[in-house]
Formats: structure tokens, sequence, C-alpha cells
């Protein structure tokens, strides 16, 4: 199967080739050695062909946002269990998550070769980190959905979108957690309110 654009249509997230390719990938990203590395030694480090690594993600750069959304999809998975016990109110529970997510970023090795690494590895987190927003702002609006299920799913993923960019400005510039989450709850408490006044009218 392949997309409109005529790229292949990636298999889904468990297979094995894929999971060894990304892990594969990893390793290289977590040990600074990334910049150096080509496709074809990334490919023989996960037992598959050069082609084959291509066919999975494009590019070089297709590989490590594949390798970053993997690693930022399993943080929202331990986002969603703390926004699914958080209580009511879901400004607080993104603030709750928030503040999770930002003290267990700053351990976290590969987080931390990205922001601090070439600037190869940097933009996947900022001129091009469309995968990643797409894929976790997608994931959030889902949560938003359902404990506000009046607001839309337009509004819910304008919420979710400015929540995922303030979150992640906090990841690249490290500060308080507790004064990040609570700045965050501020911001999406805000936007809350202006939506659902908005579905009431």
């Amino acid at each position: 199967m392949t997309h409109a654009n005529g790229r292949p249509t990636p298999p889904p997230e468990g297979s094995a080739t894929r999971t060894r390719l990304l892990d594969a990938a990893y390793v290289e990203v977590v040990a600074g050695r990334w910049a150096r590395m080509r496709m074809a030694d990334i490919a023989a480090a996960a037992g598959v062909s050069r082609q084959t690594l291509y066919n999975e993600f494009g590019s070089k750069e297709g590989l490590l946002q594949a390798v970053v959304v993997r690693e930022a999809g399993q943080f929202l998975d331990t986002v969603e269990r703390i926004l699914s016990g958080a209580g009511e109110d879901p400004a607080h529970a993104v603030a709750e998550s928030a503040r999770w997510a930002l003290a267990a970023s700053a351990e976290n090795p590969l987080l931390g070769a990205v922001i601090t690494g070439d600037s190869e590895l940097l933009p996947v987190l900022t001129t091009r980190a469309e995968p990643l927003h797409v894929e976790l702002g997608s994931r959030m609006a889902d949560c938003l959905l359902e404990r506000l299920p009046e607001v839309g799913r337009a509004d819910a993923e304008a919420v979710a979108e400015v929540a995922l960019r303030l979150i992640l400005s906090y990841v690249l510039l490290p500060t308080d957690p507790d004064q990040a989450a609570r700045r965050v709850e501020l911001a999406v408490h805000g936007m809350i309110g202006a939506v659902s006044g908005h579905a009431r009218r």
C-alpha cells in the first residue's frame, strides 16, 4: 500500500523489522554517533538491507523522527494514565501530566542526546517536529474530548496543540517542573474556558 504521494505506507509500529531498525537508531543517537552513521550502517546493525530501511522510513531524518515519536508515544502512555486518574478538572489533569513529563524528560537519555547533540538532531523537536506534533497532538485531543465532548474536535485539537507546544518549550529550555506545570495549567484553563463558552453560545 502507498500514500497518495507515492511513498510506501509504513507497516504497523509493532512489526519486528521496524522495531529492530528503531532500536538500532536509538542506540546510535544515545551513544552520540548519529551524525557519522550511514543508513547502511544502521540497516546492518538491524540485520536488514539498506533498501528495506529506506522503504520503511524514506530518509535518515525520517528514521530519526520515528525514533523520537516512538519515545514520545511511550511518554504519552504514562501521561494518559495520569490524565485518567487526575480528577475532573482537565486543566489540572494536563498540569499534572506536564509536571511528570518535564521531570521524566530531564532523565531521558534520548531526549538528552537530541537536545545536547549536533545540529542534525535538534530540528526533530523544533523546526521539523511536525510528525511529533501530529502524533502527540491527536492523542492529547482524544484525551480532552473524553472529558469535554461538548467542545468539539477542532477546539480540542487547538487546545492540545498549544499545550503540547508549551510543554515542549519547557523540555527544550528546562525550568522548575512545578512552576512550568502551573503555567501550563493556567494556559490550558483559559483555553478550555474560552472554547467551552463558545460551545455554549
